[in-house]
């Protein structure tokens, strides 16, 4: 509970406490009041106008007379006890007989025993009166004297812990201070509470935590550190800039202002926006580097082109947040950014080499792997002579190898136009039928051979599709290739095609052995197989496919159930 609260609570209570003891005494001294003027004003009028009747009676003169009338009349107003009312009326009626007979010794004598015995009523009621006043009295006293009992205690309590609970803090705090004063920077507060005090504790904490970590660092230490990495940095064989969280260069490397062109001195503490504008690589480089709003770590690389070392290369960006803890606190904050450019011209030439290699064997193996294939064809023809089982076994063995041969050669071309991007497309509007009809005449032949029925499941009136026929086929034979591969004989494989969202989805679904669910996301992937697989392939079908429907602004997808088969979707734009 806060001090505030504490406090407030205290004093609010037993100002509640006193008010309570002044309503009390109100109550009771009013209700003695009261009962006082009761006996003032009633009972001792009544005593008064008796003792005047008397007097005024003894007299017996007409002026007597007189006032014993007007006292007579007063009594008659001022009846205020039981009984009281019926003695006035006898009084009156014998004093009336006394009027008419005269001066009649019997008739005073019962006026004289009426007005002593109002006197006597009155009496009582005084005493009656004077105890129930003593009673109330008494009840005020004690309930008075109780509230006053605990109007003590809760002071006594108020007096006894709360200076102790704001000064016993304050006196450990005190104590903090002073041990922090004698240099012991290692004090600490503990406070449990969640009050004023807790959150100056932990305040203190922080300050005494931050004044530790400073008094245990070492200057000339962190002078040495710090030339240690500049040195490290320096003699990294790849461009490294670092900026502060403003954008400010703090620190460049030597291949840095080699690869920039400008000193190092026009460098370091200048602001990247500012030599952006004078400095086309810089602007390159910093595009994507921007001060975030939230603590999220960014780590990304992409390829850039430069022109350094007198010739075109390449480097891969990395640009790298900087994120820390500062002391005390519990949440990351940005302290600046480096960025880190890697020479990978070397990997890259040694990839375009690769790729014309490819490029040019694959080529070359297409014009023999044709005259093979069109000696064959002669061969097959019995013009030329008459083949026994074992020729035919052997040509057709051959011509098997000639096939899978040229497979492989068409899909190395396409993968080095893929790495090329030298992709030729011919995007247009399509009929989705007709490409899918010429993937199945593609592979009727292959699953003729395992006696595997190709379902088709497609609206008549189908929009037209915005592809590129040819590569569209590919990657569907290429799709409906494998599934007849991996499916198992006198199986099923359901081809659809479904139009909705403006799009239209081929849908390839088989009942095989389907792909275990650590490679799936690697199965478009180049020359990827599943391991232990005893089908052939290159590893090079799917991600070709991948290339050739994501360059049409596609997607190709994959789901599967290991066991229970596959399901290829390849999504493309309507026209």
């Amino acid at each position: 509970m806060k001090i505030k609260t504490k406090l407030t609570l205290g004093v609010g209570l037993l100002f509640l406490m006193i008010l309570l003891l002044s309503a009390i005494g109100e109550i009771y001294i009013n209700a003695l009041k009261s009962d006082t003027e009761n006996i003032l004003v009633d009972n001792y009028n009544s005593l008064v106008y008796a003792n005047k009747m008397l007097a005024s009676l003894e007299e017996n003169a007409s002026k007597s007379l007189l006032q014993f009338e007007e006292n007579l009349k007063l009594q008659e107003n001022n009846i205020s006890e039981i009984g009281e009312k019926e003695t006035t009326q006898t009084l009156r009626i014998n004093y009336n007989q006394f009027l008419k007979n005269g001066s009649v010794l019997a008739t005073k004598q019962l006026i004289r025993k009426e007005i002593f015995k109002i006197i006597d009523l009155n009496m009582s009621a005084i005493q009656r009166k004077s105890e129930f006043a003593k009673r109330t009295a008494e009840v005020a006293t004690l309930r008075i004297a109780l509230t006053g009992v605990i109007c003590f205690l809760i002071a006594f309590t108020l007096l006894i812990n709360l200076p102790s609970n704001i000064a016993n803090p304050i006196k450990e705090l005190t104590e903090s201070i002073k041990q922090i004063a004698a240099k012991n920077y290692s004090q600490r507060v503990h406070f449990s509470s969640n009050n004023e005090f807790g959150e100056l504790a932990k305040s203190f904490n922080t300050m005494a935590e931050k004044l530790e970590e400073y008094n245990d660092s070492n200057l000339s230490t962190l002078m040495i550190e710090k030339k240690r990495i500049e040195t490290l940095i320096n003699n990294m064989h790849d461009p490294v800039i670092g900026l502060d969280e403003s954008m400010k260069i703090i620190f460049v490397n030597e291949e840095a202002t080699k690869m920039i062109g400008l000193p190092h001195y026009e460098l370091v503490g200048e602001f990247a926006q500012n030599l952006a504008f004078r400095n086309d690589l810089i602007r390159s480089l910093m595009q994507d580097i921007t001060i975030p709003k939230t603590n999220n770590k960014r780590e990304n690389a992409e390829m850039i082109k430069i022109f350094a070392n007198n010739k075109e290369s390449y480097f891969e960006k990395e640009s790298h947040n900087i994120l820390i803890i500062p002391t005390g606190e519990q949440t990351k904050k940005t302290i600046g950014f480096v960025v880190i450019l890697r020479n990978i011209t070397q990997y890259k030439e040694l990839d375009f080499a690769k790729t014309n290699f490819i490029a040019t064997v694959s080529h070359e193996f297409k014009t023999p792997i044709f005259s093979i294939k069109m000696s064959l064809q002669l061969l097959e023809n019995e013009r030329v002579g008459q083949l026994n089982e074992e020729q035919r076994n052997l040509l057709k063995s051959i011509k098997d190898d000639t096939q899978r041969l040229l497979n492989t050669t068409s899909e190395l071309l396409n993968i080095t136009q893929v790495e090329t991007g030298n992709i030729q497309l011919s995007i247009v509007p399509a009929d989705p039928k007709s490409i899918l009809t010429y993937a199945i005449n593609a592979n009727k032949t292959q699953a003729e051979q395992k006696q595997i029925q190709l379902q088709t499941h497609y609206k008549d009136n189908l929009p037209e599709v915005l592809a590129d026929s040819e590569k569209t086929a590919w990657v569907l034979i290429n799709l409906i290739s494998n599934a007849i591969r991996y499916s198992h004989d006198n199986s099923t494989i359901i081809l659809s095609i479904i139009a909705d969202n403006q799009q239209i989805r081929y849908v390839v679904k088989d009942f095989g052995q389907g792909i275990a669910p650590q490679y799936k996301d690697k199965v478009f992937d180049r020359y990827f197989r599943v391991p232990g697989t005893k089908k052939e392939g290159t590893g090079l079908g799917l991600a070709i496919s991948k290339e050739f429907i994501e360059v049409q602004g596609g997607q190709i997808s994959v789901e599967s159930d290991f066991g229970s088969g596959s399901i290829f979707t390849v999504t493309l734009q309507l026209a």
